[in-house]
């Protein structure tokens, strides 16, 4: 190979014979090499001398007229955008000068697998990282092989972990995170998440949620750190461990994704998701500019510092204009202000819900959407009626063809950095990464770190936790004791969550109790007990795990907050008769004070996900509880919304309350 140099910017010239090969070859001089009964190419019958000379000549100007061929010929065919040691913004030039309005729309079009290839979207049938990479290979291989060989991205909810999928490691919910204050374990999760996704052949994650919840009664309040936007901010590490550390000499606001072990991640909801009236999923929310920044803003500054590739828009609307339609936020502020150098892209079907009802004027829904600012849409069914209808926006000028260019080279200067043109198809290589010890350990840590002991005894001088690990009879009771589903929650194998242990992999807390005590103490498990049961059974202390269903999003939106029958029963019959422990299993506070009087020792665990281990590990004493409340926990549903700054602020446990408590060990 040559290198020939233009400018500062290098290409390559492969070897002429390359080109004979492929029959690049100056059609002008094309005889004088593939003619071999022509007369014109015999050996003349003349001294043999004279003919070394004569074929001297000839040689010399062969050699330059193939040179010269070669040379136009190899500048014509150059793909720039195929060389990896081009500057990233030639890559995009080169291609974009050679992408049709087709191509171009098929960038900005996200679609569904199922859609992709219906037959292969079977429930639970593909269960291992093997049949992932297998599906999303096909798939890539498919992009690969059209006319210009552009990869396509493949991305996927990994919103605690890479919750979609069998046997991996399930993290705490981010509300449970943002009670242990640690923006290092936060960064560590995201670093494990991401080798666990690409473990299946995904090279992106729609995470982090950096929505703000003010309001428990939102659906979506568990995938929020916290009320506190100081909190939320810290906890945007998660993004430098799902991308890798962006290097020191990046431009400000260009994304980074450091290698095949990362991911591109995704800052959502933009913005003022968190803040909707009565916290309804997909409201309005009413707020000044001033307030708009002061709550709901923050936390995307540090995430475009940290090189996030990509930013989601909100469902939800900012004083009656829908976020997907609004240009002043997307392009003025987000692309404009903050220098964001990735794309943007809507949520499901976020542009349909421009109008109300959804998709009842199409057309207006996508030239709003597009000139808003959003580079890549989420279909993600209908995806030939939105590629007419915007194919047609842009060529009767509805749509400027400078918007249809700025989406693209933003799409492609994510894929650029993420080198998927270099490595676009996965391996099986980090298999074995799916659901780890080391990830299931890190989870375990995180679990713990985000235990939130909110009383525990009637006096600090009486403690009941932690539990001695030998007593001679214990009970264990309730309906979220022995449900990894439950403790999982929403967005875990479905998007909904599930009930059950035989959807996923991981320890419930009943098993990890179990594991936690002595050989010779009697464990009994009842789901829900009646009180003269307990009263007769001479325990010497019980653990009641209650609290919510599984939910995620509007189906989780809740006026009332009140934790679901049998839970208020087990907790009268149980601790009515026993020194008993309540652990809250639930991704939002919810009504407790009615209880309290009765209650030992109560615990806020969250939605902590697969590791069950980490509740038992703090009950037990093998560590101390060290969490703190990440948002206001309420007296009655009548207070809300409200929050830690607010004028007037009368709550049942403040945020940042949190009780501690030293190991056993050290006791």
């Amino acid at each position: 190979m040559k290198e020939k140099k233009k400018g500062k910017n290098k290409f390559t010239i492969p070897h002429p014979h390359f080109f004979w090969q492929r029959g690049f070859i100056c059609r002008g001089h094309q005889k004088f090499f593939n003619s071999t009964n022509s007369n014109e190419n015999k050996i003349p019958s003349q001294p043999k001398r004279v003919w070394e000379v004569k074929m001297g000549k000839v040689s010399a100007i062969l050699v330059g007229l193939l040179l010269l061929c070669v040379l136009g010929e190899a500048v014509q065919n150059l793909e720039i955008y195929k060389d990896p040691t081009q500057p990233i913004y030639m890559r995009i030039k080169d291609l974009m000068g050679r992408m049709s309005l087709a191509e171009k729309i098929g960038q900005m079009t996200q679609i569904d697998r199922s859609v992709a290839t219906p037959e292969i979207m079977k429930e639970f049938s593909i269960a291992t990282a093997e049949d992932w990479i297998h599906m999303v290979n096909d798939f890539q291989k498919g992009s690969l092989s059209s006319r210009l060989g552009i990869p396509m991205i493949y991305g996927i909810d990994a919103v605690h972990g890479h919750n979609s999928v069998y046997k991996a490691t399930i993290f705490p919910h981010n509300v449970g995170l943002g009670a242990t204050r640690d923006p290092e374990l936060v960064k560590r999760i995201g670093a494990a998440t991401a080798l666990e996704v690409r473990a299946t052949g995904i090279q992106y994650a729609f995470a982090p949620c950096i929505a703000v919840c003010r309001d428990p009664r939102w659906g979506r309040c568990y995938e929020s750190y916290s009320e506190d936007p100081k909190i939320v901010k810290a906890m945007t590490t998660i993004i430098t461990g799902l991308q890798g550390e962006i290097p020191t000499n990046s431009r400000a606001g260009m994304p980074y994704v450091g290698g095949k072990n990362k991911v591109a991640a995704c800052a959502k909801h933009f913005v003022g998701d968190g803040g909707t009236t009565h916290g309804i999923n997909e409201n309005n929310t009413v707020i000044d500019w001033k307030g708009l920044m002061k709550i709901h803003m923050p936390a995307y500054h540090p995430s475009i510092g940290r090189g996030v590739a990509t930013v989601m828009v909100s469902y939800s609307s900012w004083n009656g204009k829908k976020m997907h339609a609004n240009h002043q936020l997307i392009t003025g502020f987000l692309k404009n202000t903050l220098k964001f150098k990735g794309f943007v892209i809507s949520d499901w079907e976020g542009i349909d819900r421009i109008t109300s009802p959804p998709h009842a004027n199409y057309t207006y829904s996508v030239q709003a959407g597009i000139q808003a600012g959003i580079d890549m849409v989420m279909v993600p069914f209908n995806h030939i009626e939105f590629i007419g209808i915007l194919t047609k926006l842009v060529e009767s000028k509805v749509i400027p063809m400078s918007r249809i260019d700025d989406a693209v080279s933003r799409i492609l200067r994510v894929k650029f950095t993420m080198g998927l043109f270099e490595n676009p198809l996965a391996d099986l290589s980090l298999v074995d990464q799916l659901g780890s010890q080391a990830h299931r350990d890190l989870a375990r840590e995180a679990v713990r770190k985000s235990m939130v002991l909110l009383k525990n005894g009637e006096t600090a001088d009486a403690p009941l936790l932690p539990f001695p690990k030998k007593a001679d009879r214990i009970l264990v009771a309730g309906t979220h004791a022995d449900n990894l589903g439950y403790q999982c929650g929403g967005w875990t194998i479905t998007w909904q969550g599930l009930d059950g242990n035989n959807h996923t992999q991981g320890t419930t807390i009943l098993s990890a109790i179990s594991a936690a005590i002595d050989p010779s103490t009697e464990l009994v498990y009842r789901e829900n007990p009646d009180a003269e049961f307990v009263k007769s059974g001479n325990f010497s202390y019980a653990i009641v795990v209650v609290g919510e269903h599984p939910y995620a999003e509007t189906a989780g939106d809740n006026s009332n907050l009140t934790i679901p029958e049998p839970g208020p029963s087990t907790i009268t019959n149980v601790c009515g008769g026993v020194k008993c422990v309540v652990v809250v299993i639930s991704g939002r506070p919810l009504v407790i004070q009615p209880y309290l009087p009765s209650i030992s020792a109560l615990v806020a665990a969250w939605l902590p996900g697969s590791e069950g281990q980490g509740v038992a590990d703090v009950l037990f004493g093998d560590y101390g509880f060290t969490g703190k409340l990440p948002r206001t926990w309420f007296k009655t549903v009548e207070q809300l919304p409200m929050n830690f700054d607010d004028a007037y602020y009368d709550p049942l446990f403040p945020i940042g309350f949190g009780l501690t408590t030293e190991p056993a060990a050290a006791r």
